[in-house]
């Protein structure tokens, strides 16, 4: 009698550790990545293609996979160096027309050929809330941030990548005072 408790015990307890998987897994499949109700529906290097800028004749390669979506690229992405972009923005940009003060975000992907597209552009004043900086300015800006010549091509696992990149310039009276990262 002591084993046939002792054996239906261990069958209940398979039964019930069985079930408890099949629901963990059917959560797992249907309601864990389920962003349709949630406030922050992609991961967090999406860029809408609908609302990107310089989309034409940009193509990912690898179907389209990023990497570095959470770190951004930028230890590696700056071809010779990031001091050597910054000499570049510093040089290349004419800030003697321009008085605006605020941050110029671009959020963009380098893909494996070393292009920069899908550009998504915040504007903000220097207390961060949202607020549009002159067009020539932003023009400007996005020609030189864009311009392939800036952006390494990154290998990982021996083969080419898309990756994320983001780029922000702090800006005071017209001049870029700081690169960020």
């Amino acid at each position: 009698m002591k084993i046939f408790k002792i054996i239906i015990s261990i069958v209940l307890l398979a039964i019930f550790a069985f079930a408890g998987f099949l629901a963990y897994s059917y959560y797992s499949y249907t309601e864990a990545f389920n962003t349709e109700n949630k406030p922050y529906k992609h991961y967090v290097g999406y860029i809408d293609s609908e609302k990107a800028l310089l989309t034409d004749e940009f193509d990912l390669c690898d179907e389209g996979r990023i990497y570095h979506t959470y770190s951004s690229a930028s230890l590696k992405a700056y071809k010779g160096s990031k001091k050597r972009f910054r000499d570049h923005i510093q040089t290349s940009f004419n800030d003697n027309t321009f008085t605006d003060s605020g941050y110029l975000n671009f959020r963009f992907f380098v893909n494996c050929e070393g292009n920069a597209g899908m550009f998504e552009i915040i504007q903000m004043d220097l207390d961060l809330k949202e607020s549009p900086l002159n067009p020539q300015l932003v023009d400007s800006l996005f020609t030189l941030t864009s311009n392939p010549e800036n952006w390494e091509i990154i290998e990982y696992y021996e083969a080419p990548r898309n990756y994320y990149m983001y780029i922000s310039y702090r800006i005071e009276n017209g001049k870029v005072t700081e690169i960020i990262p």
